[in-house]
């Protein structure tokens, strides 16, 4: 199972399709789901009696007896509070839980990412956390990561598992163009590329520009400088950082220095070049290095891995997963109390070792498995480099309600200013003028 795919944006954008109207709809959005999620629940064993119910997003049956074993863990020190344990797939997950908060249904205790939490944050649907966990607890967690669970200057969720994404370079493809070192940032990067195609004719970096894609495009411009909105969610991209951003991918598009296709494909094409030695630089996880060496041998000879390619700001993304817990649950106590167990450092040790992810708490990060030596196993250094990526790693999207619009609209832009049909400066000013119009709309 991809963890990428899990912690990436096709969950959110399925989410966001309940907002694309804006506040005003959120009444009929979730009278429709809660009718879809009827129909998806039917046949569902019923709930025990007295159990906290706990759901997680797609881990069966690859962590059964991770958790099976986790839970009754918790169980034996906690007999009063039974965890009944449901794995929903993530396709399905947006739909299941609106339904649920909606009905007053909800689960004791729910596995999401920040963005799609936060959609429900807005609408008061989680236990504010503030209130039932303590300083002392908060404390385990990275500050930044823990950060990305605020809206509105309340936790809403306690963090879970993490990704950072790497560069992952085939060395032989930037020796054949003269290139001693690995780009780190997005400057070397257009010279790296730039000098790989005069060489070898071949491409340095695929990035997506589809607007249902994941964020990765909008991540690198926020990295560059760009400021997405304001204090009052109006447009604040149109600026000289953000044109400057919007510059420098148009720049490459048009000198040919990035694939065509990167206007109607998206990450999985990047893997696919990559493996088939037609790209030298892929950003993507530690774990790929598996993938690589069992899809493409050869190429997993050649590849090295390095730190992500960031911009003038410094700023390194991270993709989060969480706990939340509903309002409406029966047991609040006992709720945050097994969320604490299931990301204590103890827990995320394991989880991370089984699962190939980052930990949350810092006591976790600092285990010797997240550090290895200079001839360790590419893997073993990817996920040595991707851990130590996490003292200034944050999230670099805010889990606005309606991102995804705002990506589309970015997106949409950006892909007429790369093929010519407006300038980069029209391009940011027309995307100011629908993002800013659906705001006043609300």
């Amino acid at each position: 199972m991809a963890r990428e795919r899990q912690l990436g944006g096709g969950a959110i954008a399925r989410l966001e399709r309940f907002k694309t109207f804006g506040l005003k709809s959120w009444g009929k959005r979730l009278l429709a789901a809660a009718a879809i999620g009827l129909v998806a629940s039917c046949g569902a064993p019923p709930e025990d009696e007295g159990s906290l119910e706990f759901w997680t997003m797609q881990l069966q049956p690859q962590f059964t007896d991770y958790f099976n074993e986790a839970i009754a863990e918790f169980e034996g020190a906690n007999p009063d509070a039974p965890i009944r344990w449901v794995d929903v797939p993530w396709s399905a997950m947006e739909t299941k839980i609106l339904a649920a908060v909606s009905a007053n249904t909800a689960p004791d205790v729910v596995n999401l990412n920040p963005t799609f939490a936060a959609l429900l944050a807005e609408r008061d649907a989680w236990l504010p956390l503030d209130e039932y966990v303590s300083a002392e607890d908060r404390a385990v967690y990275l500050p930044k990561i823990w950060d990305a669970t605020r809206f509105d200057g309340e936790s809403f969720g306690i963090p879970w598992y993490l990704t950072t994404r790497i560069t992952i370079a085939n060395t032989a493809l930037l020796e054949a163009a003269g290139i001693a070192d690995i780009p780190s940032t997005y400057a070397e990067l257009a010279e790296v590329a730039k000098q790989i195609k005069e060489k070898t004719g071949k491409y340095a970096f695929f990035i997506s520009a589809v607007p249902e894609d994941a964020g990765e495009l909008l991540e690198s411009m926020v990295q560059m400088g760009m400021e997405l909105v304001d204090g009052e969610g109006e447009a604040a991209f149109n600026t000289p950082a953000g044109r400057a951003a919007f510059r420098y991918w148009v720049d490459l598009f048009e000198a040919d220095l990035l694939p065509r296709e990167i206007l109607t494909q998206g990450h999985q094409r990047a893997i696919e070049l990559y493996q088939a030695g037609e790209l030298a630089i892929l950003a993507s996880g530690p774990q790929f290095f598996q993938a690589i060496e069992q899809n493409a041998p050869t190429i997993a000879a050649v590849s090295e891995p390095a730190g992500q390619i960031a911009g003038d700001t410094g700023k390194i993304s991270v993709a989060v997963m969480n706990i939340a817990i509903p309002n409406d649950t029966d047991a609040p106590d006992a709720a945050v109390k097994f969320a604490l167990f299931v990301t204590n450092p103890e827990n995320q040790l394991a989880f991370s070792q089984q699962a190939n992810t980052l930990p949350s708490t810092a006591e976790t990060l600092a285990d010797p498995y997240f550090q290895a030596a200079d001839d360790a196993p590419a893997l073993e250094r990817a996920r040595a480099i991707s851990a130590s990526q996490l003292d200034r790693a944050e999230v670099l999207v805010p889990p606005l309600p309606e991102i995804k619009q705002l990506q589309r609209i970015l997106y949409t832009q950006l892909q007429t200013a790369m093929l010519g049909q407006v300038t980069v400066e029209e391009a940011l000013d027309r995307a100011e003028a629908e993002w800013n119009a659906l705001q006043q709309a609300q």
